[in-house]
């Protein structure tokens, strides 16, 4: 079977993850799942590393919400939606942080207009999709910003803003609030302009051919890991207070804030 949790897995935290992984993995083991693995998967032998999102021996990962409703909808199933001790954040819903440079004038979103935008992805909701939802109402026949730059991650969008070579990034709350605790140079000179609309957070995903039965097992391997007194230490660094058994149709609203932007005239952020 393939595991992976990819979505925080930043440097400073991969040790916390793979406790938070063997404490998962036990539970599952002990509620019947054969050849759980013991350790995440992080060497990218799938190709690209979220390639193995469509793969059948896929047990347990996170994606962002929009692979879930887009490219994977045909491959994944939601098991449970985190909820996390993050600024912004409430319950399972998060919201993504707009992030300035600290000396940028700007006190809108409509003062960027013109500027330089860094995203993670097209295939982020965080990092593209709601910032467009943010932006639709002030664009003027489709366009925003003057340019749009893809980075590949969030820390590297914070990077682009505090060194000036964008004006504006739009960072999940979640991302921001563990970079923010453990690698606070990487927000340092930046500030947050405002917020966007929330949705549900990054789920924890199986392959779509798992079996109802399948998906309340993994539900209560996670519900056991979030009432373990001996993980507080790991839940507090990942800052992770509990899961919410979504149903699917939760992440509509994902769907909704694009389908928004595009009645409005705005498809493509720029």
């Amino acid at each position: 079977m393939i595991a992976s949790l990819p979505m925080y897995d930043v440097v400073p935290l991969q040790n916390t993850t793979d406790a938070w992984w063997a404490a998962i993995a036990g539970a599952l083991r002990r509620r019947g799942f054969a050849d759980i693995p013991d350790r995440l998967d992080r060497d990218g032998r799938f190709g690209d590393r979220f390639a193995h999102w469509a793969s059948p021996d896929l047990v347990l990962s996170q994606t962002c919400g929009y692979p879930l409703t887009h490219d994977f909808a045909p491959y994944l199933r939601l098991v449970a939606t985190p909820c996390y001790s993050v600024p912004h954040c409430v319950g399972s819903d998060y919201r993504s942080v707009i992030v300035v440079k600290e000396d940028n004038p700007a006190t809108t979103i409509e003062d960027l207009r013109g500027g330089r935008a860094a995203i993670n992805s097209y295939d982020s909701h965080s990092g593209h999709n709601a910032l467009r939802a943010l932006v639709a109402p002030h664009a003027r026949d489709g366009r925003f910003f003057g340019e749009v730059v893809p980075t590949g991650a969030h820390l590297l969008s914070l990077a682009a803003v505090a060194s000036g070579e964008v004006d504006v990034c739009s960072t999940d709350c979640v991302a921001h609030g563990l970079i923010s605790r453990h690698l606070p140079e990487a927000v340092a000179g930046t500030r947050m302009l405002t917020l966007t609309e929330r949705a549900p957070a990054l789920p924890y995903v199986t392959h779509i051919g798992r079996s109802d039965e399948e998906v309340e097992r993994l539900r209560e391997a996670l519900q056991d890991a979030v009432q373990d007194p001996a993980l507080a230490a790991v839940r507090e660094r990942m800052m992770i207070a509990g899961f919410e058994a979504l149903p699917r149709s939760a992440y509509d609203r994902i769907d909704a804030m694009e389908n928004a932007a595009i009645a409005a005239g705005y498809p493509k952020l720029a």
